[in-house]
């Protein structure tokens, strides 16, 4: 069994920055996706970005995400990183990481993971 535990989150202004935290311990395979996603309020959740932690390569939901977040990962692959720049309003919302199996590819869609974290709390607020 794979946990995640998320941290990081908090209450900024507008422009500011924030990194989240994912740290991933368990039964989980050193060549695995770990992904972030968020929940807006009254919005499905969505994915941002993820990263095979084999090798760190990266992969982004769009090009906009790529743009903001900066997905990374620690030497070990156990705490994977979600750098996030020029926070606004509609970027608040809860935070999660999630692990799932490799494939060819990592992908952000959340069909792909089966391991998730509770979350954090990011609120952008002037």
């Amino acid at each position: 069994q794979v946990q995640l535990r998320e941290s990081g989150g908090g209450s900024v202004r507008p422009g500011e920055s924030l990194r989240l935290s994912c740290i991933v311990s368990g039964d989980h395979s050193r060549n695995s996706c770990v992904g972030w996603f968020r929940q807006a309020p009254g919005k499905e959740r969505e994915g941002i970005a993820a990263v095979f932690t084999g090798t760190g390569r990266s992969y982004y939901a769009d090009s906009d995400k790529a743009r903001q977040f900066d997905i990374s990962q620690d030497h070990a692959g156990n705490t994977v990183y979600l750098q996030i720049e020029g926070l606004q309003a509609e970027d608040s919302g809860i935070y999660y990481c999630a692990a799932g199996p490799s494939g060819n590819a990592c992908y952000t869609g959340e069909y792909a993971y089966r391991s998730w974290g509770q979350g954090t709390q990011v609120t952008v607020s002037s």
